[in-house]
């Protein structure tokens, strides 16, 4: 909260960064510390203030030529800032950020500096990662000669310390960013990372990392497995730096091998499945669409007399890479560890992934029966057989069971080898007993679901690329063999099983680890090997770290594989079997044939047609109990069961048209619900408009009605309608003449009786003044001459 108040105000922090100006040490100091502080708590909001500050990361550039105190401070500071923050880390590059970090390294000591280099070479990552341009610049102007002399070991190479062990992972990761691409698909991208493992081996960093992860034996194991998977990611996609490899020697005369001798040692000797993994992952690369490289290793593979199988292992420095190979696909059977064997059994399947030619050449190759009594030679493949059915019941050296481990491992070698290879299904079906086991596997619960997939997918194989007519070996009959044994529904559910796992779900293509950082180098530094407690599952969980052993590549090949399968299992049922079908031939008699020889051999032919008809019939009735329990009731089963006489071509064609038919019920399910929708809102639009339609008909008649009337009166007037409307005029006239005259009455009562009122008081008063003596008629005299003109002349008016 305290740091969200500080920096709201952009002058906060340009008063922090003017105070670096200062010339008190401790001033320049504490100021750091804070803004180290203020960047851990507040990354984004900090990063956005220092960029809109002038000058401001020139300020903090600076202090890297300061004191070493300050230029610690300013380093951790520096990698805080530069963490995602591309507009940043292009100008920490403008102001020479690559020769301050390598001149600091070299002033450390190198890989045997302390934390401060570490430090240089977590800001050196800040700045490569995802950053071409950075990544361009470095290559262009420094080279990558600073980076690479970080990997010389000096003095004492058998004295890794804990910071040492940092310092070369850091380094590692470095060679990391610069040669694997993101997840982003950038064709330009994958030419610039071509370009740097082009320079990177031209300048000698493969002599370095083989140093790293196959000569020094005292390295620590973290360190060796990052220095296997920089091998793996330079030669990936790269042919120059595959022959590169090929051709590399290790050691001093006289004592000297072939690097990827040296390698193939590893894999069979190591106790770490980390550096098991990661020295496989160099054999992926280098087989990978390499079909040179691969018929160069496989041109090796000779067996060794059995004397040698049973030297001595620090013998096998003489022994050619095929030898040891072999060797090791050999050993075990006898101390009960089958997993040097699946070890062997992994870079076998890389050398003859998609390559025919190494696939028929490995085919020819015999072993040594284990006991001369035994008998004949063995073949190579026949023996991998063998110990795929032995992984289930033997333990390995530290006791515990891992059958599916090893199982999978075997089971990837095969499922390559049979691929695309119809000698090698030859070989494969040559043993009876193969075909068995298959089955049986498949449809084992104790094994795990990829393995159950993947004995599937080599039994989808041995359909495919068959090419055999021996009865019990061709396609028909193992395809029969799977609907009797397992059932065709249950053996299709174990494709769908394997695709959801987590060993399928997980495979993607290769991706940057996780950035070292101060936090994370120290466990990461001390990590021996995580598998010895996460192998001791439960086995029907597949191991995690198989998950780097089925790439996408393999996962992409099992998809198109079963897509293929699946369709070539449906055209095998749809077809007649060709033993079957009666050729004319047979039924006529032979040149020379007597009549009891000829009769013998047509009955042995219809004895041979209804033991083939008795078959077909109880296939049927097997392929009837399945469809009706997928989608059949109790009475459509029971009329299948009974309905021995359809053949299996009938029933495959009813399941298609079932299956067909239920797809289109779905979709017309889904369109009558539209349409019903649809329906019903035109159906509401449709009264919508009917009754607005209404109220604009009774407009339309009101205003019909109001014209035709107006045009009526209009055309009166104009025809001489006045003497139609003069009585109407006269009568109201009379009419009002009537109200006159009424209210003229009323008045005319009203003043007569007025006027008798006054002629009363007249005479009240005359006889009053009668009695006075007064002249009544004299007063009166004058009285009214005036008034009577004007009255007068108001009645004339009148």
């Amino acid at each position: 909260m305290n740091t969200d108040l500080l920096s709201r105000e952009a002058e906060s922090i340009s008063l922090l960064l003017s105070l670096l100006s200062e010339e008190d040490f401790y001033i320049r100091y504490y100021t750091l510390q804070v803004l180290t502080v203020l960047l851990t708590n507040s990354l984004n909001r900090l990063q956005e203030a220092i960029l809109t500050i002038p000058r401001g990361i020139t300020r903090l550039m600076d202090m890297l030529m300061d004191r070493e105190v300050i230029r610690n401070e300013a380093l951790l500071l520096l990698t805080y800032l530069t963490r995602e923050a591309e507009e940043i880390q292009k100008i920490v590059v403008f102001e020479g950020a690559f020769e301050k970090i390598f001149s600091i390294i070299k002033e450390e000591g190198g890989s045997d500096g302390g934390v401060v280099v570490q430090d240089c070479l977590e800001l050196l990552n800040n700045l490569l990662r995802n950053n071409e341009s950075n990544q361009i610049l470095l290559r262009e102007t420094m080279g990558f000669d600073p980076l690479i002399s970080i990997l010389k070991l000096r003095g004492s190479a058998y004295s890794f310390t804990q910071q040492k062990t940092i310092n070369l992972l850091s380094a590692l990761e470095t060679i990391n960013l610069l040669i694997v691409r993101g997840s982003e698909a950038d064709p330009g991208k994958d030419a610039h990372k071509l370009t740097n493992k082009t320079v990177l081996v031209q300048k000698k960093a493969l002599d370095n990392l083989l140093m790293l992860a196959v000569e020094s034996q005292w390295a620590p194991v973290a360190v060796r497995c990052a220095a296997l998977r920089c091998i793996s990611d330079i030669i990936a996609a790269h042919p120059k730096n595959r022959d590169v490899l090929a051709s590399k020697v290790l050691g001093e005369e006289p004592q000297v091998e072939a690097a990827l001798n040296s390698i193939l040692r590893i894999i069979l000797r190591t106790s770490s499945m980390q550096e098991f993994l990661a020295a496989d992952r160099i054999f992926n690369s280098f087989c990978e669409k390499n079909p040179d490289g691969q018929t160069m290793l496989t041109s090796t593979l000779i067996p060794q007399p059995q004397s040698m199988s049973h030297a001595p292992l620090e013998e096998d420095v003489n022994m050619s890479f095929g030898s040891m190979l072999i060797r090791g696909l050999t050993l075990g059977e006898s101390d009960g560890d089958l997993e040097v064997c699946c070890r062997a059994a992994s870079v076998l399947s890389h050398i003859l992934m998609d390559n025919l030619q190494c696939k028929e050449r490995v085919l020819r190759i015999e072993l040594e029966a284990p006991m001369p009594s035994l008998g004949a030679a063995e073949p190579l493949m026949h023996r991998m057989v063998r110990y795929l059915a032995l992984a289930s019941s033997m333990k390995t050296k530290d006791g515990t069971g891992k059958a599916g481990y090893v199982q999978l491992i075997i089971l990837k070698l095969l499922v390559t080898w049979l691929a695309d290879c119809p000698n090698a299904v030859h070989c494969f079906l040559d043993s009876r007993p193969h075909l068995t086991y298959l089955l049986e596997l498949v449809s084992n619960p104790s094994a795990t679901v990829c393995t159950r997939g993947l004995a599937a997918v080599l039994l989808g194989e041995c359909v495919i690329y068959n090419k055999s007519s021996d009865t019990g070996r061709d396609a028909f009959s193992i395809v029969d063999s799977i609907s009797q044994k397992v059932g065709l529904t249950s053996y299709f559910l174990k494709f769908d099983e394997m695709q959801k796992s987590f060993l399928f779900s997980s495979a993607k293509p290769t991706q940057a680890l996780k950035p070292l950082t101060r936090s994370t180098a120290a466990s990461m530094a001390e990590i021996e090997d995580i598998d010895d407690s996460d192998l001791s599952d439960k086995e029907n969980e597949d191991h995690p770290l198989l998950s780097s052993m089925f790439d996408k590549h393999f996962v992409d090949i099992i998809k198109s594989l079963e897509s293929s399968i699946r369709e070539n299992i449906v055209d095998v049922y749809s077809r007649p079997k060709s033993e079957v079908a009666v050729v004319p031939a047979e039924l006529e008699q032979r040149n020379g044939e007597s009549d009891k020889d000829y009769v013998k051999r047509l009955k042995a032919f219809v004895e041979k047609q209804c033991s083939e008809i008795q078959k077909l019939l109880g296939r049927n009735a097997t392929l009837a109990e399945e469809l009706a329990k997928i989608g059949g009731d109790g009475a459509s089963q029971s009329e299948q069961r009974a309905s021995g006489a359809l053949d299996r071509v009938q029933v495959e064609t009813l399941r298609k048209d079932l299956h067909e038919a239920s797809q289109r019920l779905e979709i017309l399910k889904e369109e009558k619900a539209q349409i019903e929708s649809d329906s019903s809102m035109y159906r509401n639009l449709a009264a919508k408009m009917e009754s607005d339609l209404k109220s604009l008909s009774d407009a339309y008649n009101s205003l019909e009605q109001t014209n035709f009337h107006l045009e009526k009166e209009v055309k009166a007037l104009k025809s001489g309608g006045s003497s139609v409307s003069s009585p109407d005029v006269e009568a109201i006239k009379a009419e009002a003449r009537e109200e006159a005259q009424k209210e003229s009455e009323a008045e005319l009562n009203d003043l007569l009786v007025c006027l008798g009122q006054e002629q009363s008081k007249v005479e009240k008063l005359s006889a009053r003044l009668l009695e006075l003596g007064e002249d009544v008629e004299k007063l009166l005299e004058g009285i009214g001459d005036d008034m009577g003109l004007p009255e007068d002349d108001e009645e004339e008016e009148d």
